[in-house]
């Protein structure tokens, strides 16, 4: 039990599709598959807004796509919150939040090598919502953030548990895209105050667990966290991210499950390469990992690829985001050839 590896395939949630059925499709079409977000088919399904369901002090304006938090409503309604802690479906996505969760939920998923869950988590959550009253992020909130780390923690546990009934080798990815922009001086929110919260937020969370995010964060920091995966884009920040070669052989030691984003979804890039251009990409960067002393094989066997990023913004619709999930199966597939995975 637990993640796979061998160059098994999956995505990240987000998809442009305005069809739930077409987006299940091409979730279900990846060895792991996973629910879709779907916010072009409503801002119900926007990451953002999925994660603020009943979260006390949201005001939520569905027809101006439009999310903010009251800290005077939030003091008005946190107790309510606060007696249905020990109700899964407070804390589970409801039908209205997700078209497509509940339909995954009723698949029969036992026979997957797993499949994957999602949730945006806290610190993102909390430096992108505004608080009207106070004008700033609800991260910077004493009394807010410690509320949300322990909410969005009791969120992902309950997606987890519900999963985990579909499939035992079910695991979460939590949506972390902040993490590239708080850790500096503008942002009012240090290293230190992050490396105590995610940790402490990590503590409360079931496994397997682990983060996504398509930025170049400091990568010591997430790679030295309790993680079991760490998804990321290394088409556009392989280099870097490369260049953490012993928090990468820490990460492998303690059996953590690396997912390379690789296959472009955006058209430009997406155009400019191809299956070979890619593969060329993707070994290089295992190159030079294997020139620092990282055993091929063991980074192989604790590896997935999936895209690289998601993307709701091409103008040809979701032509562009299938042809890279098509593509990211192809290489799937002569990688494993190539290394003589079953």
């Amino acid at each position: 039990m637990g993640i796979p590896g061998n160059l098994l395939t999956t995505a990240m949630a987000v998809m442009p599709h305005k069809d739930p059925s077409r987006a299940l499709e091409i979730a279900l079409g990846l060895d792991i598959p996973y629910w879709p977000q779907l916010p072009l088919f409503s801002y119900y399904e926007d990451m953002y807004v999925q994660a603020a369901e009943h979260f006390p002090g949201i005001i939520l304006d569905a027809d101006n796509r439009r999310l903010a938090f009251s800290t005077q409503k939030f003091l008005q309604e946190v107790e309510e919150t606060l007696s249905h802690f020990q109700d899964p479906e407070y804390f589970d996505i409801s039908p209205e939040y997700s078209t497509v969760y509940h339909r995954f939920l009723e698949l029969d998923l036992a026979d997957r090598p797993a499949i994957r869950g999602q949730l945006e988590g806290p610190i993102s959550f909390g430096f992108n919502i505004q608080d009207q009253d106070e004008e700033r992020p609800i991260l910077f909130n004493d009394t807010v953030r410690p509320f949300l780390l322990e909410f969005m923690a009791q969120r992902v546990n309950i997606q987890l548990r519900r999963l985990k009934q579909r499939n035992a080798n079910a695991f979460m990815f939590v949506d972390e895209p902040g993490l590239e922009f708080i850790f500096n001086a503008m942002s009012g929110y240090n290293d230190v105050q992050g490396r105590q919260d995610l940790e402490y937020f990590f503590s409360l969370i079931e496994r397997p667990r682990g983060i996504h995010l398509c930025g170049n964060p400091d990568w010591d920091f997430l790679l030295r966290q309790d993680l079991d995966v760490l998804s990321l884009d290394v088409f556009n920040n392989g280099e870097r991210f490369t260049s953490y070669t012993r928090s990468i052989q820490e990460f492998l030691d303690r059996e953590g499950t690396l997912i390379w984003g690789i296959t472009p979804t955006n058209i430009e890039p997406f155009e400019q390469h191809n299956l070979d251009s890619l593969e060329n990409t993707l070994e290089g960067l295992w190159d030079r990992l294997a020139s620092k002393g990282i055993d091929r094989e063991q980074l192989i066997s604790r590896s997935l690829l999936s895209p690289a990023t998601c993307c709701l913004v091409n103008p040809d619709g979701t032509r562009t985001v299938e042809l890279a999930f098509q593509q990211i199966k192809a290489l799937s597939h002569r990688l494993r050839e190539k290394y003589g995975l079953a």
